[in-house]
């Protein structure tokens, strides 16, 4: 298992360089040139570039995932089915898709006028995306070269498809009789996941101001963060603030796996990992469950978490999230990790939890322990292809710090098990006890010895 844990590492130093530079770049080519600015239109211009720097902050970074994390699974980071923003639009593979979109935006230009919009619509939305162009290119790390009329309207089309393919979900009908989302079941829940991935994405404000746009009067009613939480409910685990703001799908998927911001953990520069895998953690007596916390709507109904945080050791029992592997969970996985490799502002608490699962699991009879207990709950049908996508996830990824309460989990870990007597309490327990005949046997030989013992001591003693 190759690891990058002693700080990231020098590939993507030099990204996090480059992508400050364009960052730099994009501001100054506003800015006027020549240096003979009076001393008043330098401080505009100083100005006008402190107000683009916030802006790309606040509206988030969309990345390219670079090519040492790629390299060890290219098809986890590349949508197959439908290209959402530039960076893989125009292939011949998503030129179905493409019709499709162009479906949906005349259908959600229909909705609108349903409405009440009855101005001409089309020209407005375009005119509103080309009034943000700037601002959506700066989004993009990578350079986006389309043209102003080709990416204006591809930005248009994506937004407007996702629009439509949300309130059609959420309102449960307007789904035509050939519509190939509804015929093709397959093609729905393909489109579901390629969503969700870090190079398929258009910034979130875009698609707020269409909604705003479009449907003033529903928008006021159902916010669109509402609207994108009933679509990808299958991903929520927390009640979140409805008032939250996002960048972009990614970025939400993120946001679902973690608790709020004011209660993450603080994080520190020593690095500490389990040394033993669960196979060894068991023998030495630690038992392990999976997470279960009450239901928000009925609480006495129990539900198994899956947020990472929810990782625990106490009292000998290690508590883990729960974990549902699926045809496209590790490119959801995958889509994470990278964000929070590329972009700065996001902590790796979501790649410290899946470093201490590689350690945790080492071979099939790891992930065994795991499915038993109802942790891991295996859809691919091979524990093997389940323990390489764990022992995979990791290569590449580069780190410099970890979650405190990870190091004193793992700390708590190690200790436990080179505790000897916890170890030859674990063999009694399995060698003896592990079963209600094997304890019945185990206790009728105890009480032959005892009697035994007992006849030869009276013995001596006559």
């Amino acid at each position: 298992m190759e690891k990058s844990e002693s700080g990231r590492n020098p590939q993507e130093a030099n990204s996090s360089i480059k992508n400050e530079s364009e960052i730099t770049e994009i501001q100054e080519e506003s800015s006027t040139s020549g240096g003979n600015e009076n001393p008043l239109e330098q401080l505009f211009n100083d100005l006008e570039k402190k107000l683009k720097m916030l802006l790309v902050l606040k509206d988030g970074r969309i990345y390219r995932v670079p090519y040492h994390l790629r390299k060890w699974n290219q098809d986890g980071y590349t949508p197959q089915v439908i290209s959402i923003g530039p960076y893989h639009h125009g292939k011949e593979k998503f030129q179905t898709m493409e019709k499709h979109k162009e479906r949906y935006f005349d259908c959600f230009m229909n909705r609108a006028r349903a409405a009440g919009v009855h101005i001409n619509l089309e020209d407005l939305v375009t005119r509103t995306i080309r009034e943000m162009e700037r601002r959506i290119r700066c989004c993009y790390v990578e350079t986006v070269v389309p043209e102003s009329d080709y990416f204006v309207r591809m930005i248009k089309l994506d937004a407007c498809f996702i629009l439509e393919l949300f309130l059609r979900s959420y309102d449960r009908q307007g789904w035509e009789i050939d519509d190939p989302m509804l015929v093709e079941g397959w093609l729905f829940t393909t489109v579901w996941y390629e969503l969700l991935l870090l190079e398929n994405q258009v910034p979130f404000f875009v698609i707020e101001e269409l909604y705003h746009l479009a449907l003033p009067s529903r928008s006021n009613t159902l916010s669109l963060i509402q609207l994108t939480f009933y679509f990808f409910e299958d991903l929520n685990i927390h009640k979140k603030d409805p008032n939250v703001k996002i960048q972009h799908f990614t970025d939400l998927l993120r946001l679902f796996q973690l608790p709020n911001e004011d209660k993450l953990p603080k994080r520190q520069r020593e690095m500490i990992f389990p040394k033993y895998s669960a196979t060894q953690l068991r023998e030495a007596g630690v038992e392990f469950k999976v997470v279960s916390s009450e239901c928000v709507e009925n609480p006495q109904h129990k539900i198994k978490s899956k947020c990472v945080l929810d990782l625990n050791f106490r009292d000998g029992v290690l508590v883990i999230p729960h974990l549902v592997f699926e045809d496209n969970t590790e490119a959801c996985v995958r889509s994470i990790m990278a964000l929070e490799q590329c972009d700065p502002r996001k902590e790796l608490y979501y790649s410290d939890f899946f470093l201490i699962l590689d350690r945790l699991v080492n071979t099939s009879k790891d992930v065994d322990i795991f499915s038993d207990k109802g942790i891991i709950v295996n859809s691919l049908g091979d524990n093997n292809v389940v323990t390489s996508i764990i022992n995979n996830l990791n290569r590449g990824i580069g780190r410099g710090d970890m979650n405190e309460d990870y190091c004193h989990l793992c700390d708590a870990l190690n200790k436990f098990y080179e505790e000897r007597w916890h170890r030859w309490k674990a063999l009694l327990r399995h060698q003896y006890f592990s079963s209600p005949w094997r304890s019945a046997s185990t206790i009728a030989a105890i009480i032959l010895v005892v009697l035994t013992l007992i006849q030869t001591i009276f013995s001596i003693i006559k």
